[in-house]
């Protein structure tokens, strides 16, 4: 028997994202891949995931227009090159993560 979860409240694009629940590192509570899927941490709290999709899905939205990219070495934010080895990844400081924070 399917289980199906209605229209989600807290972001109705996210139906057109797939989310999985993986096992990750325990200070990373999600991840938006360049594919267009988003990982969230199989251990949080349910009252913890609606946050983190949303985060999540602003890094989607920078990915869909052209703004934000990633490979293993760097990240490119609006043509600007970071290097991945030198950041802290997820740091609200950083101008992404700046812009996931305030509109999560």
């Amino acid at each position: 028997m399917a289980f199906k979860l209605g229209k989600p409240p807290y972001n109705t694009k996210l139906n057109s994202v797939p989310v999985y629940n993986v096992p990750m590192e325990d200070d990373v509570m999600g991840k938006a891949n360049n594919n267009g899927t988003i990982i969230i941490n199989k251990d949080l709290l349910p009252s913890q995931c609606a946050e983190v999709i949303k985060h999540e899905m602003v890094h989607i939205d920078q990915m869909k227009r052209g703004d934000l990219d990633y490979d293993d070495d760097f990240v490119y934010w609006k043509g600007k090159k970071y290097s991945r080895a030198k950041m802290d990844e997820g740091n609200a400081k950083l101008p992404w993560e700046d812009e996931a924070y305030k509109n999560a």
